[in-house]
């Protein structure tokens, strides 16, 4: 285990309330036109990737170019919603992605070391407690509750 730091930052605390602030007015602004789905509906769509992005805006292309081959069954109005909605969106999905994606690894870094640090404290705890320190003891039993090594449940071996 590793006790090297490599991270060591303190956010101040007006900027967490700021973040969390305009965080919150970008969902409040962008909830009455956010759509969400199910895992079903999720697994039953057609999914837009980036060489499909590219085959849509061409057809955008076309359609505007060649408007004679669109099928009078297609609604060519939703269609250019749908394009303009995802063209739109898009940039914000992944500044949003790449947000999240940074917080996440800060998190884990920030959290690997904070457990590191507790697991060095709760060793010292636990030998001074063994040690015969009085003043140990509570500590030590409490954290040995949530630092207790889980057994594992063996897997269940059916014969079909």
């Amino acid at each position: 285990m590793s006790t090297q730091n490599q991270i060591s930052i303190e956010i101040p605390t007006t900027v967490i309330d700021a973040v969390m602030q305009k965080m919150q007015e970008c969902k409040t602004q962008l909830a009455p036109y956010l759509q969400g789905l199910t895992a079903e509906d999720r697994g039953s769509l057609f999914k837009m990737g980036d060489k499909t992005v590219a085959t849509v805006q061409k057809t955008k292309s076309y359609m505007n170019t060649n408007p004679e081959f669109i099928p009078v069954y297609m609604n060519q109005v939703e269609f250019l919603k749908d394009e303009t909605l995802v063209s739109q969106l898009n940039p914000i999905a992944n500044l949003a992605s790449q947000l999240s994606s940074d917080i996440n690894d800060t998190v884990m870094l920030a959290g690997s070391e904070a457990l590191q640090a507790s697991m060095l404290y709760y060793g010292q705890i636990k030998e001074a407690h063994h040690k015969g320190i009085v003043t140990a003891k509570p500590i030590y039993e409490d954290l040995s509750q949530r630092f207790a090594k889980r057994t594992r449940k063996p897997k269940n071996n059916k014969e079909e």
